[in-house]
């Protein structure tokens, strides 16, 4: 399917983006038993300078992913979610590369990112991607829920 897929630029409020956020935050809540399970602030239209949104030919939207700036070399992957039915399908690399590539656009080194300990899918994709662990930064420094990871573009 990630041949077929087309990874687009999307307002944060786009009602496909809200929908696949909600859907996130419903399976995070799950997995971890509560809502409070993100330290820092929440993403915003305001925060994320670049939101991106993964749809079939026919248009469904089936992944998602911003871009928090912390620096003039530096960004924050967040909210990276694919749906579970197009899990498998290289829907997550087409929109992790997108990213990539808009943060080079940027001038971004370094990408920066956190996931979760109830989300060892998530750990293994970034590793196999090429992300490398590293110590907790920002808002996750010491936060016992906190993966954090980075690459060099």
């Amino acid at each position: 399917m990630a041949g077929a897929v087309i990874v687009e630029l999307a307002d944060w409020d786009d009602p496909d983006g809200v929908r696949l956020r909600a859907a996130q935050r419903a399976e995070l809540d799950a997995r971890y038993g509560c809502t409070n399970h993100e330290p820092g602030e929440p993403p915003s239209a305001r925060s994320v300078g670049v939101f991106v949104l993964a749809r079939s030919p026919d248009g469904t939207a089936l992944g998602c992913g911003g871009l928090r700036f912390l620096d003039d070399n530096s960004a924050e992957i967040k909210r990276m979610y694919v749906t579970p039915t197009a899990r498998g399908t290289g829907i997550a690399v087409a929109v992790l590369r997108a990213l990539e590539e808009q943060a080079r656009q940027r001038g971004v080194e370094t990408l920066l990112l956190e996931t979760g300990t109830a989300q060892p899918d998530a750990m293994r994709f970034y590793e196999r991607e090429g992300y490398r662990r590293v110590e907790g930064f920002g808002p996750y420094r010491g936060e016992p829920l906190s993966v954090c990871y980075a690459r060099r573009l």
